[in-house]
Parts: C-alpha cells; structure tokens; sequence
C-alpha cells in the first residue's frame, strides 16, 4: 500500500469516522505530509515501512530546523495517533512511534496588552465605511468577551441579545452566556443593524461578521485584519486574535473577578488553565517591584 493511499485511508478516518473538526483534520493531515515529504526525501521507506530510527530521524531533522518544542510536540503526537491507526487497521504490526518523546516544554506565561494598548488598538477602526464599522464591532466583542477566535466567526446573529447586552456561545457542545461592556453593545447595534445588512452576498446569510464578499469571515481574514491594526496602533508586542483573549482575562482578574467567573466565561473545562492568570498577575507585581522599589 503506497502513501497517497494510506493517507486518503487516514483522511477518511479522521473525516467520518472520528469527525474530526475543521482545524484538528488540518493540523493532523499536514504534519502526516510532511512526513511523508520527508520520508520520500530522505529514505527509501514508505509510511508503512518506516523504522523507529527514520521517526526519529525525521524530528531530529525538524529541530535542526529550528522547528519550535510546540511545533515538534505537535508533530509527534500527530504521528503517534497515525500509526496507532495503521496498527488498528493491520497495516503495520507495531508502531514504530512508540519510542518518540516530546522535548519538555518551557511553559510561557502569555503576553498581554496593557489597558492603554487596548484602548489604542481599539481606537484604530475607523467608523466611515462599512469596514470601519464592522472591524469595530469585531474588536470590541473580542475584548469584551474574550472568546476565541474561531468562536468569534462562528457567530452567528442569533447568538447576540442586544436588549439583554449578552452574547451566546457554543464550543465543543457547551454553551455559555456572556456578558458585553455599553461600547461593545453600541458597536454591535451600529454594524447588525446598518452596516451588515449592506455587506450580505445573500439575505439567507446567517453569520455575524461577514467578510468583502458577503460571507462568513475566516479565521485568515480576521488574523490579516488584527494584524493591521496592530501596525496602525504603533503597538510593538506581538498581537494575535489569542491576545485579546488573555488580556481579557488577566485585565478582570486584576480588577477583582473570581478566577470561577472568569474560568467560565473562557470556557476552561480545568480551573487550572484559568489559574496561569493568577501567575500572570504575580509576575507584573514583581516585575513593577523590582523597577520602582529603591533598594530592588
């Protein structure tokens, strides 16, 4: 069995069988590529061939690359779930991923903008087109939120009660209800009520934030938009639709909110990812310690 035909077998397993969403099929799909990219380079193995000793030849090569640990994590996990397919199907007798491990990860606290970097990024849409308006909207609802971003396009009108000021989410089949700041709910007025309507390619379109063509906005369009802005706003952090998210969450946690509160309406299923806030919070107190304190 020669690769393009094991990897459509993966393909169609991932698909329909696992069900797999949009951006895990993707993820999974490519780093298998890859391989097989490398495999055809570098070896005279097929997916179905390959030794232990060409795995790990093949991450070896991805660190020589200077490939992230993330990015190597990544890949080994993609591979090891590969083979242990082939070994259900019988299309090998053994994994020969066994023996991979991922580098330790150096576990980084998130970068945040501080409430100035967020008032200025905010400031930079502006509303004398449909663009402005809509870009507005998109920005406000992010921070005032602090959804993700593909729960941000995957919004549709019916998920905002703007009498009540709440937005509604769904992700990995829970919902949760979340509140909108006075800006954010004047922002989504102005776009859902003159602004979209005019951008629609059909009447029948559902999605909240449509793109230039009138269709939902992808996660590349909107990355492409933020991106802009961060240059216009003059911010020199890296600013990714994640910033917005964690500067969400560290910004009410250091005005008083409950780590429960805001844990759900991050949606964590673990407390404990909501808890690296907490640490976040710390690390600035010591920072401004060490800086301001005389004898620091």
């Amino acid at each position: 069995m020669d690769n393009q035909q094991v990897y459509g077998l993966y393909e169609d397993y991932l698909r329909n069988e696992k069900k797999a969403s949009a951006n895990t099929l993707s993820s999974y799909l490519r780093d298998i590529r890859q391989l097989g990219e490398y495999l055809d380079s570098h070896t005279d193995e097929q997916y179905v061939t390959a030794t232990e000793e060409d795995l790990s030849g093949y991450i070896a090569y991805l660190r020589s690359n200077g490939k992230s640990v993330a990015t190597v994590s990544r890949a080994i996990a993609s591979i090891k779930n590969f083979y242990h397919f082939l070994v259900m199907r019988s299309c090998v007798e053994n994994s020969p991923a066994v023996g991979l491990v991922p580098d330790k990860a150096t576990h980084k606290l998130p970068e945040i903008l501080t409430s100035k970097e967020v008032e200025l990024l905010l400031e930079q849409p502006k509303c004398v087109d449909m663009k402005g308006y809509r870009d507005k909207a998109m920005l406000e609802l992010l921070y005032a939120t602090g959804i993700r971003v593909s729960e941000l396009i995957a919004l549709n009108v019916p998920d905002v009660n703007l009498n009540v000021g709440v937005i509604r989410c769904c992700s990995k089949d829970k919902e949760r209800v979340i509140p909108l700041y006075p800006a954010a709910i004047r922002a989504l007025t102005e776009y859902i009520e003159f602004i979209r309507p005019q951008m629609l390619a059909s009447p029948d379109e559902k999605s909240l934030f449509v793109n230039i063509s009138g269709e939902r906005m992808s996660r590349q369009g909107f990355w492409k938009i933020i991106k802009s802005y961060q240059a216009k706003a003059g911010i020199e952090k890296t600013i990714t639709p994640h910033t917005l998210r964690h500067s969400f969450a560290a910004h009410l946690l250091e005005n008083g909110a409950d780590l429960h509160s805001i844990q759900e309406m991050l949606g964590h299923a673990d407390i404990s990812s909501t808890q690296i806030y907490s640490q976040l919070i710390k690390k600035q107190i010591k920072d401004v310690y060490r800086k301001a304190h005389p004898r620091a």
